[in-house]
């Protein structure tokens, strides 16, 4: 089939034999394999870095959450000894995880809409948002918060209120 096309192009341009085509022939199916193969490498990149990303957040809303729980030993001790049960304690520190997850995600929707927006202005490309994206976006912030603030949460919840009174 190709050969056909390079015999017809030839004959066209009055090529004689044994001289070198002045075109090319190129096969779509060729062209759309290879653009397949790079959307599904670069796919697979930028999910790592997502994935990384998100290790990364996740680990820093942990360290400031446990820094969070040991400022206020006191006040978990109060609660505790005026009758808090540990499953308020636990629940008030994953809700404070949560919201400081979700504030972060509200941050990167909003940057990398904003990015992909000045993007798609200088590569005359359209922009186009997907309001099921956002969702799932904001949802995953949402359970990154709770993954990751479940341990300072679970510590919070453990202490013994007559040593967290003494906590200097």
């Amino acid at each position: 089939m190709q050969g056909d096309r390079e015999r017809l192009m030839r004959e066209r341009r009055r090529i004689a034999a044994g001289r070198e085509d002045d075109f090319s022939v190129n096969d779509m199916t060729q062209i759309a394999e290879t653009m397949s193969e790079t959307t599904t490498v670069l796919t697979g990149l930028l999910g790592a870095v997502a994935a990384v990303s998100l290790l990364v957040g996740g680990i820093g809303i942990m360290n400031i959450m446990l820094v969070s729980v040991t400022e206020r030993t006191r006040e978990i001790g109060i609660r505790l000894a005026m009758g808090a049960l540990k499953s308020q304690v636990l629940t008030q520190f994953l809700v404070e995880a949560t919201v400081l997850a979700l504030f972060g995600g509200i941050v990167g929707i909003l940057l990398g809409l904003g990015l992909a927006y000045v993007a798609g202005l200088y590569l005359a490309l359209p922009f186009v948002t997907s309001p099921a994206i956002i969702v799932v976006a904001f949802a995953f912030s949402a359970l990154i918060g709770m993954a990751f603030g479940y341990f300072p949460a679970r510590q919070a919840a453990g202490l013994n209120p007559i040593e967290a009174l003494r906590h200097e």
